[in-house]
């Protein structure tokens, strides 16, 4: 049996688990503030990652309308964020 560091046996488990999105929207939500501004931050319930799409939860209509209009720069922001092409989609809802 090889021997491993405890990060490296860490990063191998969530990779090959179910909890990677999980962890990925923890971290979306710890910058969003920093992302998307104290507005957005302060009226955003919820954020999750299922299969490559972002889905950004709020019941502030206006809001819902200007996040429409920056799907392409949330995109952007996060990926770059995150230090990979993680996410594909938006959806709000």
């Amino acid at each position: 049996m090889g021997e491993y560091k405890m990060g490296d046996a860490l990063r191998g488990f969530i990779n090959k688990s179910n909890l990677k999105n999980g962890i990925r929207a923890i971290q979306i939500e710890q910058l969003w503030e920093e992302l998307m501004g104290k507005t957005i931050a302060k009226y955003t319930e919820k954020i999750e990652i299922i299969q490559h799409t972002l889905f950004i939860h709020t019941t502030v209509g206006p809001l819902k309308n200007e996040l429409a209009y920056q799907k392409p720069q949330i995109i952007e922001r996060v990926n770059e964020a995150l230090g990979e092409k993680i996410i594909t989609q938006v959806v709000i809802k």
